[in-house]
């Protein structure tokens, strides 16, 4: 995509995410040309996705079409794909001999397609597999975020309809690319509650001037912005070196950079933060959902580390 081409598909963009999520944003980034996009230039038009789609708190079936084209499986409005269980980052499915047993999340949309990949492990290492929607037992998610739409995915034993070996890579380039996304989601929304905080800080008065004027809310806002800046490079220079190394690393300071901002912000807000009324609870509830989704920040931290350490090697050191 030229210059032109992308300023022109980001307008189209911010419209949809501006004004509609779940289906009917769906349906938008259909008509826009998402999947087309994605394939073309998904270094530039995944960023520009999922950074306003956080901002707006829309939902969408975007994932699913990031991690299928990893899968080098094309992103159609029939197939969808089972994610790891919040937290996790394995594989969803295991073999178990003709059959799949599968456990895992889906997006909203999975209720929807005819079908879904499911990445499954085997002794030796994984196999895509596509498995029938109606053979799957999806549930409905509510907890803390019930407007995601997420739902789970379970199968105790479903007989695939296809199955592929996929290359050793595939898992780990597909988790990767999921965890670029979600990270970027992680980014737009840490940075609308930053500005929802700064824009309250300007406008509320206390002891006769604004609270933004106060040192203690400055820094604050300062400690929210170096974590947002500081997750925005993150995400940059993983695109750039193309590991699952730093795509793992990329989104634990995402999924850190958006806990700080919920603190921080929370804390400029007060008590308007903590009412219905405020935008701001949504984006609380959205984060905390979208940080244990392909791996928490804590446990891919922890997990980066234990590898470190195994692995007695440092990486090269990232130009951030």
């Amino acid at each position: 995509m030229d210059r032109e081409e992308l300023e022109l598909f980001g307008k189209g963009l911010r419209h949809a995410t501006a004004n509609h999520t779940g289906e009917a944003l769906d349906a938008a980034l259909a008509e826009l040309g998402w999947r087309d996009a994605l394939a073309a230039d998904p270094r530039a038009v995944v960023p520009l996705l999922f950074e306003l789609q956080g901002a707006a708190n829309a939902t969408s079936s975007a994932l699913d079409d990031v991690v299928l084209a990893a899968l080098d499986t094309a992103p159609t409005t029939a197939v969808g794909v089972v994610l790891p269980s919040l937290g996790r980052w394995d594989a969803p499915g295991r073999v178990e001999g003709e059959e799949l047993a599968v456990s895992g999340v889906g997006s909203a949309g999975l209720r929807r397609r005819a079908a879904a990949v499911v990445v499954a492990r085997t002794g030796d290492g994984h196999v895509a597999a596509i498995v029938e929607t109606r053979r799957l037992v999806l549930r409905e998610v509510g907890g803390i975020d019930p407007a995601f739409g997420m739902v789970e995915v379970a199968a105790g034993r479903v007989r695939r309809r296809e199955r592929a070996p996929a290359p050793s890579t595939a898992w780990p380039d597909a988790l990767a690319a999921g965890q670029l996304a979600v990270g970027h989601e992680l980014l737009g929304a840490a940075r609308q509650m930053l500005w929802l905080a700064c824009d309250h800080a300007r406008e509320r008065i206390q002891f006769g001037r604004p609270i933004a004027s106060f040192q203690a809310v400055r820094h604050r806002l300062a400690d929210t912005r170096v974590a947002v800046d500081a997750a925005e490079a993150a995400l940059a220079a993983a695109w750039d070196d193309g590991s699952p190394l730093t795509a793992a690393l990329a989104k634990a300071l995402a999924g850190r950079g958006a806990g700080a901002a919920r603190r921080h912000c929370q804390q400029v807000l007060a008590g308007i933060g903590f009412t219905s009324e405020h935008p701001f609870h949504r984006y609380v509830r959205r984060t905390l959902v979208l940080d244990g989704l392909l791996g928490d920040a804590r446990s891919l931290t922890r997990r980066l580390g234990d590898d470190l350490l195994g692995g007695r090697r440092l990486p090269a050191i990232l130009p951030l």
